[in-house]
């Protein structure tokens, strides 16, 4: 399942072998397949993806959909995450890369993100119901590439620091934006997420999802075979967690008028204004009231929200490694499901384009045989892609596409 240093973009390269490589520069203690457990998560994050997409409904309730809950905001999170650690792969993930191949690097990433971007624009135009992440992701990759030659400790500094204060910021900032959206140049392209999208009215704007990949970038420097890392990391993690969702669940129950300030605002699909603490079911934000800023469900892009699901994001990835490396049962069970993290942008762009061949529109709301026919779809072609091929189809194209890269002296 390994694959060399230029493989993927919505994935990180080589999870097992860049990580050998980086342990003999820099002296570690890792061994190849040690962080295998990082393309499992990924490939738990492909399947919340299409949970969120194309499963049930999570507002029907019932046992379906609360486990459809489970993923909605919280895979697209935890993608996020994963995407600071793809940049650290490139880059150096214990130590950076400096002189030469520190340059060639950070020009690795710039391309990457450049056809992130292009690959996600062209998808969006496609007409797809499916609000495309992949040209967020490309902002992203370039927004924080300045950070990657800091060290863990700064990273979480800056994770935190940027966690407390862009909400905050969002919030202004789409106060003073027109009500009928921007237009021109801002706006380009028409049909697609322009600039303004990307950073503050998308459905994943950067200002508030930069966090997340900040957060993976330290968490990636860590010494991650260390029993007493991943266990204050778990901590850590189920903390986050803890604060960010019981915070707001707190805040809105305590701060007077809050839920009413809600329920009148006309923020939310038709939830409870008392689920606005976890559910995705509440909705959006509207960013018509500061009680707005209370709430922890996914996507309600605020510091409460941001905290829940970089916990999440956390505990999950501990969790993947721990098992991957204590059971070697679960590694073999779960070969499939690492496969599908080893070529995580194939499997997305897999399940964009069968949404809009199937002429799917409903997002969510497909009955459970459609969910279960695109997980089996993709993780049968994921396994048999993988027993030929180190890489997957479009990752082996972007690899292709980062040579320009070593021409860098």
């Amino acid at each position: 399942m390994t694959q060399n240093a230029d493989d993927t973009a919505l994935t990180a390269p080589s999870t097992a072998r860049t990580d050998a490589v980086n342990t003999a520069q820099t002296g570690g203690s890792s061994t190849v397949g040690r962080l295998i457990g990082v393309d499992l998560a990924r490939g738990l994050a492909v399947f919340g993806m299409y949970a969120a997409h194309v499963g049930p409904d999570p507002s029907e309730g019932g046992v379906t959909g609360h486990l459809m809950e489970l993923a909605h905001g919280r895979a697209s999170a935890l993608f996020a995450f994963l995407a600071g650690f793809s940049i650290m792969l490139i880059t150096g993930r214990r130590s950076p890369r400096t002189g030469r191949a520190g340059r060639q690097a950070v020009a690795k990433v710039v391309i990457r993100a450049l056809v992130l971007l292009a690959l996600g624009t062209a998808l969006t135009l496609s007409g797809t119901p499916v609000e495309v992440i992949l040209a967020f992701y490309g902002l992203y990759f370039l927004l924080v590439l300045p950070l990657y030659r800091l060290t863990a400790g700064p990273l979480a500094v800056v994770a935190a620091a940027s966690a407390l204060l862009l909400p905050q910021i969002l919030y202004v900032v789409q106060q003073t934006l027109p009500t009928d959206g921007v237009s021109g140049v801002w706006a380009w392209p028409a049909g697609a997420d322009g600039i303004v999208s990307l950073l503050f009215t998308g459905s994943y704007p950067a200002l508030t999802w930069v966090p997340f990949v900040i957060a993976g970038m330290a968490v990636a420097r860590l010494d991650l075979a260390a029993t007493v890392v991943r266990t204050r990391l778990a901590l850590t993690g189920l903390g986050l967690a803890v604060l960010g969702y019981g915070g707001s669940w707190l805040a809105l129950h305590l701060v007077p008028g809050a839920l009413s300030a809600l329920g009148k605002s006309g923020w939310g699909d038709g939830g409870s204004a008392a689920s606005a603490w976890w559910s995705d079911t509440w909705g959006y934000p509207s960013g018509t009231t500061p009680a707005g800023l209370l709430v922890a469900s996914p996507h309600s892009e605020t510091t409460l929200s941001v905290l829940a699901n970089t916990g999440v994001a956390i505990a999950v990835l501990v969790g993947c490694l721990a098992a991957v490396d204590a059971f070697p049962r679960v590694h073999r069970l779960a070969r499939p499901v690492i496969a599908v993290g080893s070529m995580s942008l194939t499997a997305y762009v897999f399940h964009v384009v069968g949404i809009r061949l199937l002429g799917i529109e409903e997002l969510p709301g497909s009955p459970p045989h459609v969910l279960l026919g695109f997980i089996v779809a993709v993780t049968v072609f994921a396994t048999l892609w993988s027993r030929r091929f180190r890489r997957g189809p479009l990752e082996w194209l972007l690899g292709k596409a980062t040579k320009p890269a070593e021409l860098i002296r």
